[in-house]
């Protein structure tokens, strides 16, 4: 039988494939943008609503900005010609592959077989949900993303906090190469008193009658055992056996390990430690290096001078992301640097440099924050 993919509709509703929705639904508030999440599986749902329990507006929500059907199931056979999505990481592994029709894309993640429908009148995710509990944050995560995106804010590949500065708060952000450990540093600063999470991985800057905004996602930080062992606020995350097996790998391997566990960070951190969005004026830059024997050091950059470090920060939409006009962002479009140097103009940039030493640099940033 051959199946009709011409409209968001058409697919939409192989997807769905008459799964008998839940009258439980999730709704999200965040930062006044609303979500709300239907599916078929009451497990899920629970999952989602404990996981997004700091934008839970309270009761469920009967409209929202954007519906989203995640259907658990059998990982759905299109049997269509998909495209590869090449990363901009230039890593090899295949990871996204596409199929674009008028107004919508079909988007099939390679390794769990899950799939999910992008377009603006139909947001589908359908396939083993509950296995792959992370893409369907993800999925959730991309459509906050493209509404920032379409109210002008740049996206960074960056961590984020916010902090309390003479009695204001003032957001700041982290950036660094593969590895660098923006969220070591992030999870690191979050220890002092009267800071605040903002995002791990995803950081977006917009300006505004008052400056440039901050704003983060929620998604919670995803981290490796590297981030997790010298961190006191952590150590509930792996057993006492594993921490000692980790303890005896080289520092090289160790933080080249890819073992990720999810930080929730009221269970670690306490509550009241996240917030939407801030202010930011100061911005690093990790270009640091195990194998430095210089000890660290922050200097201040003109990112005009230093494209080099631009680089650390620029990142790609991905391919999710629809423009207001429906169009939807193709990997091969490049990425604009001026768009960069303009959200950055008025904020401070530094480079950290030397030997990797969190500590360190973590009071010396706060320092420089706190002038």
């Amino acid at each position: 039988m051959s199946l009709s993919l011409n409209t968001p509709e058409e697919v939409a509703e192989i997807l769905i494939d008459n799964a008998t929705l839940s009258h439980q639904v999730v709704s999200l508030n965040i930062n006044n943008f609303t979500i709300n999440l239907r599916s078929n599986s009451e497990e899920l749902l629970d999952w989602c609503r404990y996981y997004f329990s700091y934008v839970l507006p309270g009761d469920a929500l009967d409209t929202a900005d954007i519906e989203i059907t995640a259907i658990e199931r059998d990982p759905p056979e299109l049997n269509i010609d998909y495209q590869d999505w090449i990363r901009a990481d230039n890593k090899k592994a295949r990871k996204d592959a596409i199929y674009d029709i008028p107004g919508a894309r079909i988007l099939k993640k390679v390794r769990t077989g899950m799939i999910f429908l992008q377009s603006q009148t139909q947001l589908v995710a359908a396939g083993e949900c509950l296995k792959n509990k992370n893409q369907i944050i993800n999925f959730i995560n991309t459509q906050y993303m493209t509404h920032i995106q379409n109210n002008h804010g740049v996206i960074c590949h960056a961590a984020g906090l916010v902090i309390e500065n003479n009695a204001q708060d003032q957001a700041i952000g982290m950036a660094g190469f593969s590895g660098g450990g923006k969220s070591t540093l992030m999870l690191h600063m979050l220890s002092q008193k009267g800071s605040r999470f903002l995002s791990n991985d995803r950081l977006f800057l917009q300006k505004d009658a008052h400056g440039t905004q901050a704003i983060g996602i929620p998604k919670l930080p995803r981290i490796n055992p590297g981030t997790i062992l010298h961190n006191p606020k952590l150590q509930n995350l792996i057993s006492d056996e594993r921490r000692e097996a980790l303890l005896q790998l080289p520092l090289k391997e160790l933080w080249e390990l890819e073992e990720k566990y999810d930080v929730i960070i009221d269970e670690s951190y306490g509550p009241d430690k996240i917030q939407y969005q801030g202010a930011i004026q100061h911005f690093v830059v990790l270009n640091w290096s195990h194998d430095s024997q210089d000890p660290v050091q922050l200097n201040e950059i003109d990112l005009n001078q230093r494209r080099d470090l631009l680089a650390a920060i620029m990142k790609s939409p991905g391919p999710f992301y629809q423009k207001s006009n429906g169009d939807l962002y193709h990997y091969n479009t490049p990425l604009n640097e001026q768009s960069y140097l303009d959200v950055f103009e008025n904020i401070h940039v530094y480079e950290a440099s030397g030997q990797v030493d969190f500590q360190t640099l973590s009071q010396l940033f706060s320092q420089l924050c706190n002038q």
